[in-house]
């Protein structure tokens, strides 16, 4: 039984408010996905911050997260503050849906099994040298995002640029409201006075790659029910259609240029060692403020308040410049790893399985957006933005729909396309990436990876390089129930759901 004394407003939505508390929080949740106390105080303490706006969100995936202050699936917004230790060291970690023209006749089990056995090499997850690219366009990267990518790898994905969240680019304003951009697009000194030129020049090995934390994947999935037939046929979904679902983040780039700017104990030290070159090596104008920063950084790392950056100063400037940056990171990563997908399967079945972009999306990261009447920075941890058709008024097609949103569980359970609504204003236009872990794991639950592939296969779900111990933890078991997520979603008017889909393959470390 919790120790918090917890308000229910209905069947899926919750209030946390204690006397230490600024602003409360509303967890939307029903009773079986409430969070453990230890999360429930990571809450309270965030909402006891005097910078944080409103109220504080918890979504249906909220948990824990080692070596964080903040738990995953939470919304945060500030008027006039930036929190870096709000969110994980990972801008930009997010997913992109990916429609194709592959049939039951190209993926039987032994050309999945061909497919598969070659992105293993197209998709490494845990590798040194990933797709080497030129400094310049890591450059281009930081300041203009996926237009970057398509210009010099030529990508055959359809609407990879319109849809993708802001254009690809942090740092657009194109779009107005539907968009929401923070700033305008930086020259290369603007990116050189926020960010090491050394992280630069790691960012050209360690794009490509799937990534080995966490449960960034690559699924194959097949469409086996629509739940909204209209919308499902503006996105030009149908049963029986495969799709790739890929969740990766921003590479190490994105890391360092994270961790300069915030109060966090390294859990590497290759990590400190990087930093202090960075540090060492920085050609930036603005030497003395971050020296004066570095100060008062390290004297934050073991206080319980949260650390911020007035978004008028210099180093609030300079941190949104790095994380803007360091987020595009995200979408070319992904938009590098649709084309050596694209590629392969190419080589494999001699087909252009004709890649079109449903949505990229971001679920790490900072954006200055309207609610209640205030131009706030939302600050979304393992959360997505899921505006209503009215909010996307500016989109020719999600202004019909919505915005789109991604809800995967477990490797081996359903996951769903949903929409955004127009009536989800107490989220921010926030929703869940996914269902989150439960805070007791199941009894049938695995504890070693030959027992996981013996229940992955009897799922029918085939799994691919699964190299790591920590494979074992994406097992079902661990996971909350889809059904239930996505019910106190659509209660609570987040989401409305479009097309349900299975797994067929998995790709991850």
């Amino acid at each position: 039984m919790s120790k918090y004394n917890i308000k229910n407003l209905s069947v899926h939505k919750k209030e946390l408010k204690t006397d230490t508390m600024k602003v409360p929080a509303i967890l939307h949740v029903s009773d079986d996905l409430m969070p453990n106390d230890d999360t429930l105080a990571e809450i309270e303490g965030v909402a006891s911050d005097p910078h944080v706006f409103r109220h504080v969100v918890a979504l249906s995936d909220v948990h824990s997260k080692k070596g964080r202050k903040n738990p995953t699936g939470t919304v945060v917004a500030s008027e006039k503050f930036l929190l870096p230790q709000i969110n994980d060291t990972s801008p930009n970690c997010g997913m992109r849906f990916l429609k194709t023209n592959l049939t039951d006749a190209d993926l039987t089990p032994e050309k999945i099994d061909l497919l598969f056995n070659e992105l293993i090499k197209a998709v490494p997850t845990k590798t040194y040298v990933g797709t080497k690219i030129p400094y310049s366009l890591v450059m281009d990267i930081c300041r203009k995002g996926s237009a970057a990518v398509k210009d010099f790898f030529q990508t055959r994905t359809k609407n990879e640029i319109e849809n993708t969240f802001q254009s690809g680019n942090f740092f657009s304003t194109e779009g107005g409201s539907a968009y929401g951009g923070t700033d305008t697009i930086p020259i290369e000194k603007d990116i050189l006075n926020a960010i090491p030129k050394l992280f630069l020049h790691i960012g050209q090995y360690r794009l490509g790659i799937l990534g080995a934390a966490g449960n960034h994947f690559l699924d194959l999935m097949k469409i086996t029910e629509i739940k909204d037939h209209a919308v499902a046929e503006k996105f030009g979904i149908k049963v029986g259609q495969y799709i790739f679902l890929l969740h990766t983040g921003s590479g190490l780039l994105g890391q360092y240029a994270s961790y300069l700017y915030t109060p966090k104990r390294k859990e590497h030290f290759s990590q400190k060692v990087i930093l202090e070159l960075g540090k060492m090596f920085f050609g930036t104008e603005y030497k003395k403020e971050f020296k004066e920063l570095y100060k008062k950084i390290e004297g934050y790392k073991d206080k319980k308040e949260y650390f911020a950056y007035d978004a008028d100063s210099i180093e609030g400037k300079l941190f949104l410049t790095s994380h803007n940056a360091a987020a595009n990171q995200g979408f070319a990563n992904r938009s590098i790893l649709t084309h050596q997908i694209d590629q392969t399967i190419e080589k494999v079945f001699w087909k252009n399985p004709e890649f079109e972009l449903l949505y990229d999306k971001p679920h790490v990261f900072i954006h200055k957006e309207n609610h209640f009447g205030r131009d706030v920075f939302v600050h979304r941890n393992g959360t997505v933005r899921a505006n209503g058709p009215a909010r996307m008024a500016d989109h020719p097609l999600f202004s019909q729909t919505g915005e789109p949103v991604f809800i995967p569980s477990s490797m081996s359970t359903p996951a769903y396309l949903a929409v955004g609504t127009d009536e989800n204003e107490s989220t921010f236009f926030s929703a869940s990436h996914g269902t989150g872990r439960r805070k007791d794991p199941l009894t049938d639950t695995v504890q070693d990876k030959e027992a996981l592939m013996q229940k992955m296969k009897a799922s029918h779900v085939k799994l691919f390089n699964a190299k790591s111990k920590g494979v074992v933890l994406q097992d079902r078991g661990y996971y909350k129930d889809v059904e239930e997520v996505i019910q106190g979603m659509e209660e609570n008017k987040i989401v409305k759901a479009v097309a349900k889909m299975e797994p067929i393959a998995v790709l991850m470390y």
